[in-house]
């Protein structure tokens, strides 16, 4: 089952996540560049956000990298824009629903911020900001306080034409000081500069990631259980995901790269997916409407990548996080040609890969229920033109066994399913529209059903229910006739047979029947939907399996 995304729309250019209220719920936070703005989007459930606040980041600022970090040790987050255009940083303080926050303007020069990253670099307990700088080919380190002001920043040059993409910050070499890792999209390489105990930076490694690789994003992580950090970039230039295992010291293995085929990727994260303790890999691809996905074995070496749709040709930023308190990471992507952010909230295997599984000519209709009493769901289908109903077993881990059939009369629309007989194990009931009427397959209790019965309804049934009408303890059945107009309701003696049906007149054409206790007299009524008439008929039920006439 793959989710379509969540979209709110708002002319998006980077996305970050983190409890900006303080109330445990994840907020999204998103730098609007072609409207100088900033957007935030408040958590308030296990699948929703509220509508954005949105705040100024100043006129003709091009808001270009947004992110979190607490810079006045108050214990809540402040947000921190990159404003590209009017080279310059801008962190607002007090973030929080209904309320203003302040700001504090920080001038960068003509250095072009692209991207901020914040740590605490030289473990003074006070958040840091380090820059890339795409204008001057550098990084800065701009070291804070921890009450909201900072230092001049000190620069670093990271090469000729280097234009770097991204900065993060990591131990490579186990000596309980910061690294940086720079990926400069520019000359295709990554710099690690090595930390010193004052939190400045001296030696400085390369690290190659192939001709015209052109790489946009890293992220660090412990691919390999070694307890050693690697890196992970993406390759936009030869659409490839880069993995160079960490061997400590700040040295690391070549690359490895995976290929994405077509997809061309922009952003890049870490995270366990699918809670097997393994780091997988996300990737926004731009150009190609989708995210990939690539799976960890846990020893550096990881699946191909399965791609998920978010209906965006331009997906240039990623978050991660947990947004709906669930235990399984979830996944926002920022998607520039749509003006939207998408969220794709994950599962058990992330966004499992859709399994096919062949049954009958033109299936119609689906239940499920344990047909074989494993105590693991099976899944029964009605298959219209092939006159069958397919039964897959499951084995309880999300694959099924391949299909058996067993032959119903002409046409089979609906299925439902039932304990007829009253011997704990479960019936098929089916409606067979070719031939007006509905079969009856008792279940052996091992996946076969060996016998089945036959009864007479309306012209072209349709929909079924199953439920007790009567108030006996036995289930009773009711199936919609579409061709004239009715509902026909078999009552159950359960032993498997039923009574003759009795039909109640509906509207033109029903279609869909439901059945609840709609008066509170606590005898279930009937509900159904005219196709036709645009309208719904309710059947008032006695509670001894009769009904009053319908009420529209």
């Amino acid at each position: 089952m793959i989710p379509n995304p969540t979209e709110y729309n708002y002319g998006p250019r980077s996305v970050a996540i983190g409890d900006i209220d303080n109330d445990d719920w994840l907020d999204i936070v998103v730098a609007n560049y072609a409207a100088d703005n900033v957007a935030v989007y408040f958590g308030y459930g296990r699948n929703s956000t509220k509508s954005s606040v949105t705040y100024s980041a100043g006129i003709e600022s091009g808001p270009y990298m947004v992110t979190v970090g607490d810079f006045n040790n108050d214990n809540r987050l402040d947000i921190i824009v990159a404003n590209f255009d009017a080279n310059n940083i801008l962190i607002f303080f007090g973030f929080e629903t209904g309320s203003s926050p302040t700001q504090t303007v920080l001038s960068t020069g003509p250095s072009q911020v692209v991207w901020i990253h914040v740590e605490d670099l030289n473990n003074d307990s006070a958040s840091d900001i380090v820059t890339a700088n795409y204008g001057t080919h550098s990084v800065s380190v701009i070291r804070g306080h921890g009450n909201g002001s900072f230092s001049s920043p000190i620069t670093y040059s990271t090469g000729y034409n280097s234009f770097p993409s991204m900065v993060v910050s990591g131990d490579f070499n186990r000596d309980k000081q910061m690294d940086l890792a720079i990926v400069n999209y520019g000359t295709n390489n990554i710099v690690v500069m090595i930390g010193n105990s004052e939190g400045t930076f001296g030696t400085q490694k390369l690290f190659f990631t192939g001709s015209n690789s052109h790489p946009l994003s890293i992220a660090l992580g412990d691919l390999n259980n070694d307890a050693i950090l690697d890196i992970v970039v993406a390759n936009s230039g030869n659409k490839s995901i880069g993995v160079f295992l960490g061997k400590g010291g700040g040295n690391f293995t070549s690359q490895t790269t995976y290929s994405l085929d077509t997809a061309s990727p922009y952003a890049i994260g870490i995270g366990d997916f699918n809670r097997d303790n393994r780091m997988d890999i996300a990737v926004a691809n731009n150009g190609s409407n989708n995210v990939g996905v690539i799976l960890g074995y846990g020893n550096g070496c990881f699946a191909s990548a399965m791609m998920y749709p978010t209906g965006s040709t331009s997906s240039i930023s990623l978050a991660i996080g947990d947004l709906n308190r669930d235990n399984r990471l979830d996944i926002v992507v920022v998607s520039n040609d749509t003006d939207s952010i998408d969220i794709l909230l994950g599962y058990n295997e992330f966004f499992p890969i859709q399994t096919k599984y062949s049954i009958g000519a033109a299936p119609s209709y689906v239940a499920v229920a344990d047909f074989n009493n494993d105590t693991q769901l099976d899944i029964v289908v009605a298959n219209y033109h092939s006159n069958t109903i397919s039964i897959l077993l499951g084995y309880g881990n999300g694959s099924f066994a391949r299909r058996t059939d067993f032959s119903t009369n002409t046409s089979p629309y609906s299925v439902v399913v039932g304990d007829f007989t009253k011997d704990r194990i479960v019936d098929i009931v089916v409606s067979n529209s070719g031939d007006n009427s509905i079969s009856v397959l008792f279940g052996s209790g091992n996946g076969y059903f060996p016998k089945q019965q036959i009864y007479a309804t309306g012209n072209i049934p349709y929909n079924l229910v199953v439920s007790d009408f009567n108030n006996d303890n036995q289930l009773d059945i009711i199936v919609s006739n579409w061709a004239n107009n009715t509902v026909s309701v078999l009552l159950g003696y359960g032993n498997g047979s039923f009574r003759e049906p009795v039909a109640y007149s509906t509207r033109n054409y029903p279609l869909f029947v439901a059945v609840g206790d709609f008066n509170n007299d606590i005898c279930l009524d009937i509900v159904v939907s005219n196709y036709y008439e645009n309208m719904v008929s309710v059947f008032l039920g006695y509670g001894n399996g009769s009904f009053q006439s319908q009420i529209t």
